[in-house]
């Protein structure tokens, strides 16, 4: 059997939810049909370090997406492989102009967020009227499926549809010898939050929501970095947030998640979050904001997780609240999501997808 060569396609492979699919992808798919190779923009990231030997790493070593493009196509120009799958909302909209030049190669592009949510600049929306070039478009949810198709006029039989998968040999690894955080009171109850400091995630409404719950035994633990952090911070000290804590990035987050009284998701929308699906891998329950991105595919609720509007701060406080009160089966958590989202499931939706190309 002819073996099929794969590059994937990421600008680095630092510890984000995109970066961990792909290199999930890459070191799990069959070695006697595929042969994985991972094209980085910048050789750098956490998640380096797990990827398999048999893995080829292509470090194009440039700094930003659009000065990309041209040694992108003149590896593949070179390579000539069989599938090319990028895996990064940007490099997927500059690459979908120049898919017709490689008629011999099967592009695939995964997107990562709602675009209509994610892409706001006009140039950048331009390149989505060349997307129906891609033979396939991953959507990890129903809501990223349907905004392309609504919004960017995408054909529907390019999309399919696969939900992220759950590496839980990967976890219970990270979970081996972790500790319970010094950063946790035995005294309080402690609540994680967990992603890049952006608008996106909602952190902002988050603080508001915790200026409600100022005077309860509650430590709110934030882990995560990015361009908002010095307004977050100055937030924090003019809500008088003595019970916040931000922890930066952390490259064992599920120590916090296993430790956790609860994980909260504050997002104004996702793709389909990875930080969900893990904090259920790890036994703890959810209170997700019902925002656009699979968050009612991932919750089901009373089991692993609630849903409620962040935007209604005090009824989001109110919610937390409730369900420190209860006690949750961290066995029947793990096992919501590992019965629909584990690495196997998952993995052989992908093997047919990139076996019937």
């Amino acid at each position: 059997m002819k073996k099929n060569s794969i590059i994937f396609i990421l600008p680095d492979l630092e510890t984000g939810g995109a970066e961990r699919i792909v290199m999930t992808l890459a070191n799990h798919l069959p070695r006697e049909k595929f042969e994985p190779q991972i094209m980085l923009l910048r050789k750098e990231g956490g998640y380096l370090r797990y990827v398999k030997d048999d893995v080829e790493i292509i470090d194009l070593n440039t700094e930003r997406i659009r000065h990309s493009i041209r040694p992108i196509l003149k590896e593949i120009r070179k390579r000539k492989p069989d599938i090319v799958f990028s895996g990064f909302g940007e490099v997927n909209a500059y690459l979908s102009l120049f898919i017709k030049l490689f008629p011999k190669t099967k592009f695939i592009a995964r997107e990562t967020n709602v675009v209509s949510e994610h892409v706001t600049r006009k140039e950048i929306r331009f390149f989505y009227k060349f997307y129906n070039s891609y033979k396939n478009i991953i959507c990890q949810s129903d809501d990223m499926a349907q905004d392309l198709l609504k919004n960017f006029d995408i054909k529907s039989n390019k999309i399919v549809k696969i939900n992220n998968p759950v590496d839980f040999d990967f976890i219970d690894e990270k979970l081996k010898s972790s500790q319970r955080p010094e950063s946790f009171k035995t005294n309080f109850k402690n609540v994680v939050a967990i992603g890049n400091l952006s608008s996106r995630k909602g952190f902002d409404n988050l603080l508001k929501v915790f200026s409600r719950l100022k005077n309860e035994n509650i430590l709110l633990h934030i882990l995560g970095d990015g361009r908002d952090k010095e307004m977050l911070h100055e937030m924090k000290e003019l809500l008088g947030l003595k019970n916040v804590i931000f922890h930066g990035r952390q490259e064992n987050p599920y120590q916090f998640l296993k430790f956790a009284d609860l994980f909260v998701l504050s997002s104004r929308y996702e793709g389909f979050p990875n930080v969900l699906l893990e904090a259920g891998a790890c036994g703890t329950f959810s209170l997700a904001n019902n925002c656009p991105g699979g968050i009612n595919e991932i919750v089901q609720e009373g089991i692993n997780g609630e849903v409620s509007n962040i935007e209604n701060h005090e009824d989001f406080a109110q919610d937390i609240l409730k369900i420190l009160k209860q006690e949750h089966d961290a066995n029947s958590i793990r096992g919501s999501i590992f019965s629909r989202f584990s690495k196997d499931i998952i993995m052989k939706k992908y093997e047919q997808v990139l076996g019937n190309l």
